[in-house]
């Protein structure tokens, strides 16, 4: 006897449910990982550290994230999805509610390292469920909603952040962060809909290694995989090292007002749907140099001591890392021939190692030369995401992807 089971349709109570309960997990994970971001001039101040050694408050913790990618998603395939998904949440809660007691700075470490253990449960499975459960029709208007919860969780975090640390202390935002976590946690498991079209597997580690191999082998995936590592690690970057030019003269702004400064991120919403528009249109390779270009422009305007067009730089630099970062990440779903998932989760490996990386390095040029090391930095890596963008460009040929 077969069991026909529907999916999820549009304008049920179960779809609301489900794309209600993904936003708030969206929101919790991204609202977690940067939540340290805001917080590197007190955390210097605090444990009498360096920027370089206060980026790692968030450098720990893409770095685990990026390893504990690669195994979530395999560990769904046997566990199923929403168990894995609400365990990563409320773990990662809950370990921000330790961190915001930490007695010094390694110990925060440890905690922000568990942490990046704990999120990738749902960046890793979220897509594969939202394919798996929700009519394909309306999987548009879910991964949208998902997407927005991602980008509007890492503005908010940070905008909580920064006030709630101006207002009282450090700690208090952390703890904050961690009860609203907890509280978006606990509707997810709630909400989300249990799955009906996931069939459990065996654990196959070779099948698994020959695929990821065949993937690190195709010179097409490795120059986007490359890209994602320079524009992820540029992009963190800046925004790790805006905030101490920003709180120090000749500008001498808040924590609150530097915080607010990650509205820009709207932008991102405009420019990811732009220019994957674009690059249907023009092809994929035509557009990436250019957006990447745009990018690099952005940062150097930033040199600018004018905080208008410090502002202004920063925008067009951020329009152009999530116009590129929506061209790659789409790109490689069409290049991968096979094990999609497993492509998109490589990428998103070397796209956070680029930003442990990356937002480390960046401290020790700002050290060393100020706010002109860090965008040096920024420049070199963003010249090199442009030359693997045209190598890429030259190798697809006549191919429109």
């Amino acid at each position: 006897m077969i069991i026909f089971m529907s999916y999820i349709q549009k304008g049920t109570a179960e779809f609301k449910n489900a794309n209600i309960a993904l936003f708030a997990g969206g929101f919790n994970t991204f609202a977690i990982l940067y939540c340290t971001q805001p917080l590197m001039p007190s955390l210097s101040k605090q444990f009498n550290i360096s920027p370089t050694a206060a980026s790692l408050s968030l450098s720990v913790t893409t770095i685990t994230l990026a390893l504990s990618l690669l195994i979530f998603g395999s560990l769904s395939e046997v566990w199923g999805r929403k168990i894995v998904m609400s365990f990563s949440l409320v773990s990662a809660s809950l370990l921000v509610l330790l961190t915001a007691f930490a007695p010094n700075f390694h110990s925060l470490l440890l905690f922000r390292m568990l942490q990046g253990l704990a999120l990738a449960g749902l960046p890793a499975i979220a897509m594969a469920y939202i394919g798996e459960e929700i009519d394909p029709k309306s999987l548009g208007v879910a991964m949208g909603l998902y997407i927005s919860g991602n980008s509007i969780g890492g503005m908010s975090g940070r905008i909580i952040i920064g006030t709630i640390t101006d207002l009282i202390n450090w700690r208090a935002a952390l703890g904050s962060i961690g009860l609203i976590g907890l509280a978006f946690s606990v509707f997810f498991c709630i909400k989300l809909p249990e799955s009906k079209h996931f069939t459990p597997r065996k654990m196959e580690l070779s099948k698994l290694l020959k695929s990821m191999g065949n993937h690190l082998k195709n010179p097409k995936l490795l120059c986007l995989y490359a890209i994602g590592f320079f524009i992820m690690g540029s992009f963190v970057s800046l925004y790790n090292f805006i905030g101490y030019q920003l709180i120090a003269p000749p500008y001498l702004l808040s924590p609150t007002l530097v915080s607010f400064i990650f509205i820009i991120y709207i932008i991102g919403t405009f420019s990811s749907t732009y220019m994957g528009r674009l690059a249907d249109y023009y092809g994929h390779y035509n557009v990436l140099w250019v957006i990447i270009f745009v990018m690099a422009s952005g940062a150097l305007i930033t040199l600018n001591i004018n905080l208008i067009m410090k502002i202004v730089g920063i925008c067009i630099f951020t329009f152009g890392f999530f116009g590129s970062h929506s061209v790659v990440s789409s790109w490689i779903g069409k290049i991968a021939t096979h094990d999609k998932s497993q492509a998109s989760s490589l990428y998103l490996f070397f796209y956070y190692v680029g930003s442990s990386i990356g937002g480390t390095a960046g401290g020790t040029f700002w050290s060393s030369f100020g706010w002109g090391g860090v965008i040096g930095m920024i420049s070199c890596f963003l010249i090199l995401a442009i030359l693997f963008s045209l190598y890429v460009s030259t190798i697809t040929k006549t191919v429109k992807y």
